[in-house]
C-alpha cells in the first residue's frame, strides 16, 4: 500500500465547515498547513466483511443490503451535509456512475450524521446533483460497524462474499487544499474493474480525506459498561415482553437474562435489519398512540450491549422475578362474544375468501366502543373483517361486502384490539347479522380455525360518531421486473373533518407507503410514512392528536412496489401484477377513520357519500392536478373510460374535470352505499377487499395500550 497521506487537522476541518457555511468550495479558502490525522482515523478498525443492514433513504424508502446479492459490486460513499470535500467530489461520483451504468454496480451514499434530517439531505442532494439513494444512518450503527471516520470515502463491496475490496477516496482530484482538473489516481474505478473481472484489487486501502464524522458511542470501553440488569431488562419489559411471553404471539419468550442472552446475536441482527420491533412508521414523521417502536438510544443500547458480549451486571434479574402470561382478552371480559364459524384449512393450496355470517344476538341497538378478535391459529389467518347486515342471509348464502354496514372489528397480521376515542362510538343496529370476510393461508399442516370476537359496548349513548372510508386504486398494474413502481390515489373531503387513524395495506410486493394531506391552498404535509412496508405486520396508526382536514382537502396515498427478483417474498417477478384479493396479486388500500366536525350522534349527517364519490376520480388523477388526461387512463379501469373520453369531456378542454366527472356520475345514477363501498356497477370496485372494510362507522381508533402483534404468522 502507498505511503500514508498527510490528513487535515481538526482546525482544518473547522475552516472547511466555515467555508461551506459561506458557500465557498474547499479551493476557495486559504488553509493552514496540515498536520497528521486525528488519532481516531488510525484507531478505528476496518472490518473485512459487511454485516447486513436496512436503512431508510432520504426520500422515505428503504434498502436492505443483502437483497443486492445479485449486484456485481456495491459502492457506498460517505456523505455529510455541508462538507466541502464530498460536495466537490460530486462530479467524480457522477462520472463513476456513468462509467458503470448498466454493468450491475449499485451506488449509494451513507449519511451517519444524526443532525442531518430528511428534508435537508434532499435539498443537499438537489443542490449538488446527487442522483443515488442516500441512506440515513441516524443511529450510526452501520457507520460504526464499517469503521467510517470521514466523508467522501468510497467503500467497494463484493456481494459474492460481502467483503470490502476497497475503501478510500474515489480518486485524488479533491483534497482540502486543492482541486485538480483531472485525477492522477482512480482508485475506486480500478477496484471496480478488478472486482468485475474477478481479480484481486491491487490497491485495497487509501486514506480518506473528507470531513471527520463524530461517532460518540464508538468507544467499546464506554458501552461495555451497559448491563442487562440496569439497562437492558427495562427496555425488554416495556417493549418486548408483551409479545414474547408465555402464550404470547412472539416466537420465543424473552423473560429472563438466560433466554435473552441466548438470542442476543439474533436481537442485534433484527434490529440492524429493522425486522424488529414491529412498528413500520418512520420516527421522524408524526406522533402516534401506543407507539411500539424503540427510540434511537434504546436501539443503540441493545446493539452495543450485544457487541460487548451481553454482560449481565450485578443484582437480581428484574424479569425472572415476575410471571408474564398473555391474556385471552386484554381489554377485560367482553360484553358479547361472537363465534366466527369454524373452517377447516387444508395443508396446501389457495383458499378463496370465506364469507360466513352469524346472527346478531343483540335485540336492542348498541354503541360499540371496542372490540378484540381472538385468533385460534395465527399461522393460518391473514385477516378477518366484519360488517353488520340488516338482513339475515339465507342458510348457506355468503355474506358479501356489498351488503355490509358498520364494522364490529377486524384482525390483520400485526393488528390489535380496537378501542374508540373517548365518547366516540359506532352504532350497531339490533337484529340482522354480522358478516365476515376471512382470508386463510395454508402453512403445511391441516388445521381447523375457530376464532372469536369480543365486543364492548357503551352503557350510554356517546356524543360523537366515528366514520371510515378508504383510499383505493383497483386500477393498479405493476410491470414485471420493476424494483420501485409507484402508484397513487386520493379522496377529497367535502367538509371539515378530523382524521384519527390510517391503515396502509398492500401485499407481497408492497415496499413503502406514504399518506399526505394536501389542503385547498396547495400546501402539503406528510402525515404517515412506512419506508419499509411489511406484509407480515399490518396495523392502524392512530395519531396522537387528530389531524384537522379542512373542507376541500385531499388525502393522498402513494405506494411503491417491488416486483423484482430482489424481493424475497415476490411470488413471480416476471408477471404483470393486477389488483386482486389473493396475496399473489396486489392492492393499494389505505383505510381511514375520521369524524365530521360538528356532527353528533343526535344530529348525524350524510357527508360520506360525497367523500366516497371522489374515490374513482382520485384513483385516475395520477398527477393530482384535478385533471384526468388521456395518458393517465391506463389499466383496466382507465382503458374502459378512455373509450368514452370525448363524451365525458363535454367542455372540450382536453381533460376530464371534477365537475364533468360528477355530472356523468349523476347521469349514470352512480350511488354509494352507506357503507362507503361502491356499487357493483362501479368499474373501480372489486367484489371484496383484502383490508379493512369501509363503513359509516368503521373500526374504532385505539388510544390505549392493548395486546401486541404477532410475527409468527407467515403469509
Amino acid at each position: 500500500m502507498k505511503t500514508t497521506r498527510i490528513l487535515a487537522t481538526r482546525t482544518l476541518a473547522i475552516a472547511a465547515v466555515c467555508a461551506a457555511a459561506l458557500g465557498l468550495g474547499a479551493a476557495g479558502v486559504k488553509l493552514m498547513s496540515p498536520t497528521p490525522a486525528h488519532a481516531s482515523d488510525a484507531e478505528v478498525a476496518s472490518p473485512i466483511k459487511v454485516d447486513d443492514f436496512r436503512l431508510t433513504t432520504a426520500d422515505y424508502h428503504s434498502i436492505e443490503l443483502r437483497r443486492m446479492k445479485d449486484a456485481k459490486a456495491i459502492v457506498l460513499i460517505t456523505q455529510q451535509n455541508g462538507c466541502p470535500v464530498i460536495r466537490n467530489t460530486a462530479a467524480s461520483v457522477k462520472e463513476l456512475q456513468k462509467q458503470y451504468a448498466g454493468q450491475g454496480v449499485e451506488f449509494m451514499m451513507l449519511n451517519s450524521t444524526p443532525t442531518d434530517n430528511h428534508a435537508d439531505i434532499q435539498a443537499e442532494a438537489k443542490s449538488f446533483g446527487y442522483d443515488l439513494p442516500i441512506l440515513m444512518d441516524s443511529n450510526q450503527l452501520v457507520g460504526e460497524q464499517l469503521g467510517v471516520t470521514r466523508t467522501a470515502e468510497a467503500i467497494v463491496i463484493d456481494p459474492k462474499t460481502w467483503k470490502i475490496v476497497y475503501r478510500g477516496p474515489i480518486d485524488d482530484r479533491v483534497t482540502y487544499e486543492r482541486q485538480k482538473a483531472k485525477a492522477d489516481h482512480t482508485w475506486a474505478k480500478d477496484a471496480l474493474d478488478a472486482t468485475l473481472a474477478g481479480k484481486p484489487v491491487a490497491d485495497a486501502r487509501e486514506d480518506a480525506v473528507g470531513c471527520l464524522i463524530d461517532f460518540p458511542h464508538r468507544n467499546k470501553i464506554a458501552y461495555s459498561k451497559i448491563s442487562y440488569v440496569k439497562d437492558i431488562a427495562p427496555i425488554v419489559r416495556d417493549k418486548c415482553v408483551a409479545c414474547h411471553e408465555q402464550n404470547g404471539i412472539g416466537p420465543m419468550p424473552l423473560t429472563s437474562y438466560e433466554k435473552i442472552k441466548a438470542y442476543s446475536p439474533m436481537i442485534r441482527e433484527v434490529l440492524r435489519t429493522q425486522r424488529m420491533p414491529p412498528w413500520r412508521a418512520d420516527p421522524t414523521v408524526g406522533h402516534f398512540l401506543d407507539d411500539k417502536s424503540l427510540s434511537g438510544d434504546q436501539i443503540k443500547t441493545l446493539v452495543h450491549w450485544v457487541e460487548a458480549g451481553a454482560p449481565r451486571g450485578e443484582g437480581k434479574d428484574p424479569l425472572a422475578a415476575k410471571t408474564f402470561v398473555a391474556s385471552d382478552w386484554p381489554l377485560g371480559k367482553p360484553d358479547v362474544i361472537l363465534d366466527v364459524p369454524a373452517y377447516k384449512v387444508a395443508a396446501t393450496g389457495i383458499v378463496d375468501y370465506q364469507h360466513p355470517w352469524v346472527k346478531n344476538p343483540e335485540t336492542e341497538g348498541k354503541w360499540l366502543r371496542a372490540s378484540t378478535i381472538k385468533v385460534e391459529n395465527r399461522q393460518v389467518v391473514h385477516h378477518i373483517l366484519t360488517g353488520y347486515m340488516a338482513d339475515v342471509p339465507a342458510a348457506g348464502q355468503p355474506a358479501f361486502e356489498d351488503k355490509w354496514g358498520v364494522s364490529v372489528g377486524g384482525y390483520a397480521v400485526g393488528a390489535e384490539s380496537e378501542v374508540m376515542p373517548a365518547d366516540t362510538g359506532a352504532f350497531v343496529p339490533p337484529g340482522g347479522a354480522i358478516g365476515f370476510q376471512n382470508h386463510y393461508t395454508p402453512f403445511g399442516k391441516e388445521v381447523t380455525e375457530h376464532s372469536k370476537i369480543g365486543l364492548y359496548f357503551y352503557n350510554k349513548k356517546p356524543d360523537l360518531i366515528m366514520h371510515g372510508s378508504v383510499i383505493a386504486n383497483p386500477n393498479i398494474s405493476i410491470p414485471p421486473n420493476q424494483g420501485a413502481w409507484e402508484q397513487k390515489a386520493y379522496i377529497t373531503f367535502p367538509k371539515d373533518a378530523l382524521l384519527y387513524s390510517a391503515f396502509p395495506h398492500a401485499h407481497y410486493r408492497g415496499a413503502s407507503s406514504q399518506l399526505w394531506l394536501q389542503t385547498p391552498d396547495g400546501a402539503k404535509k406528510l402525515l404517515l410514512v412506512l419506508p419499509n412496508y411489511d406484509f407480515n405486520w399490518q396495523r392502524d396508526y392512530n395519531f396522537a392528536q387528530p389531524i384537522k382536514i379542512p373542507a376541500g382537502s385531499k388525502l393522498i396515498a402513494i405506494y411503491t412496489y417491488d416486483n423484482s427478483i430482489r424481493n424475497p417474498a415476490n411470488p413471480n417477478p416476471n408477471r404483470t401484477v393486477p389488483w386482486g384479493d389473493q396475496s399473489m396479486d396486489e392492492m393499494l388500500y389505505t383505510a381511514l377513520r375520521y369524524r365530521w366536525v360538528g356532527e353528533t350522534s343526535a344530529a348525524p349527517n350524510s357527508f360520506d357519500e360525497a367523500l366516497n364519490g371522489s374515490r374513482l376520480f382520485g384513483m385516475l388523477d395520477q398527477r393530482i392536478d384535478n385533471k384526468i388526461t388521456k395518458d393517465e387512463l391506463t389499466g383496466p379501469v382507465g382503458s374502459n373510460i378512455l373509450a368514452h373520453f370525448d363524451q365525458i369531456d363535454f367542455k372540450k378542454q382536453g381533460y376530464i374535470s371534477p365537475d364533468e366527472w360528477a355530472t356523468v356520475q349523476s347521469m349514470m345514477g352512480h350511488r354509494h352505499h352507506a357503507s362507503g363501498s361502491a356499487t357493483p356497477e362501479d368499474p373501480s370496485s372489486p367484489k371484496s377487499t383484502d383490508a379493512k372494510p369501509t363503513s359509516a362507522a368503521a373500526t374504532p381508533a385505539k388510544p390505549e395500550k392493548v395486546a401486541s402483534a404477532s410475527t409468527t404468522a407467515t403469509h
